[in-house]
């Protein structure tokens, strides 16, 4: 009675599926249709209308919002060839974005190893711990991180290496060992990159172990037991067996914090602006200088054009040749 009630039911909703006058494929086109318009609306409308003030002589707020700026075509772009100061910004951008990558891949998998590791008691208190830093604001988060690289004789890092340098002498060892200390590190070029990029680590590095540990729970036991047998050490199991099966995770983790690494906007500005002299300014800070600071809003927008387009270069070639795209489309 069941079964002939469900092949009606499958009966009749076929014959009225035929009547109307859509497929299959313009039904599903209508039903995705409403949160294309909202991504459209929140997401593509904002990027256009950049791109329209980036091809304008837009100098304040004003001439933005009231339609009084006249376009200019690509000279704002062409000028952006010709700034030095664009060049600076792009080149450490970049490199803040590979070396704190390096660091949080290195950093993020050697944790993870450590927190699935068998012979590791309080493994699920050591997990809530990790976490911790996601739950601060960035803000606070970052300041707390500014006091403590403080340039004054008295900041923590500069204590630290003062009680270094008083444990090395008392061992007799060579000033090569030793620290000049206080050191600058807000007012030394290398000196604040170094701070940008611990920051960027500490405030990453906790996503990117939720990701790796999860996929590390997922590696079979029972692989790691027959490399075992077959005579594999530690680190040649580690190879063969746990990299493969967390490729993907660590990959598709990296990329995300690479993007955000890219717009990173409040570690340069809380701890010196950029600084010393623009030298650390990134491409996020160094648009938002040029409207806030020196009102050329239409420069300003060009700058942040050219920053979507190498995020989405980047992300469409890690993707593709990262093989995270693998299967999809496929029929």
């Amino acid at each position: 009675m069941a079964s002939s009630q469900i092949g009606t039911d499958v009966s009749g909703l076929s014959r009225l599926r035929a009547a109307l006058p859509f497929s299959s494929r313009d039904w599903g086109l209508l039903l995705v249709a409403p949160g294309v318009l909202l991504f459209s609306s929140f997401m593509l409308y904002p990027i256009f209308y950049l791109f329209y003030i980036s091809l304008t002589d837009a100098t304040f707020a004003g001439s933005v919002i009231g339609g009084g700026a006249e376009l200019i075509g690509l000279a704002n772009y062409v000028q952006l060839i010709g700034d030095s100061q664009f060049w600076t910004s792009m080149t450490t951008t970049w490199l803040f974005v590979a070396v704190s990558l390096v660091l949080k891949v290195f950093l993020a998998v050697g944790i993870a190893l450590l927190l699935n590791h068998v012979r590791v008691a309080g493994k699920r208190y050591m997990r809530a711990a990790v976490i911790v830093p996601l739950g601060f604001p960035g803000i606070f988060t970052i300041t707390v991180w500014r006091g403590m690289f403080s340039d004054a004789r008295y900041g923590v890092f500069n204590t630290i290496l003062g009680r270094y340098n008083e444990f090395m002498s008392s061992l007799s060892a060579p000033e090569l060992l030793l620290f000049d200390v206080p050191i600058g590190f807000l007012s030394g070029r290398w000196e604040a990159f170094f701070a940008y990029v611990t920051t960027e680590v500490w405030l990453a590095y906790p996503f990117m172990v939720i990701i790796i540990v999860s996929a590390l729970q997922d590696v079979p036991r029972s692989l790691h037991e027959a490399a075992m047998v077959d005579g594999a050490g530690a680190l040649q199991r580690f190879r063969t067996v746990t990299l493969p099966a967390i490729k993907g995770p660590v990959l598709f983790a990296s990329i995300l914090t690479a993007a955000t690494s890219f717009q990173q906007f409040l570690i340069p500005w809380v701890f010196n602006q950029g600084g010393p002299s623009r030298q650390n300014e990134l491409i996020i800070v160094y648009g938002y200088r040029e409207a806030i600071t020196f009102n050329q809003f239409g420069l300003s927008a060009a700058i942040l054009i050219v920053g979507i387009v190498f995020v989405g270069l980047f992300m469409y070639a890690a993707v593709r040749y990262g093989g995270l795209a693998e299967g999809v489309g496929d029929e």
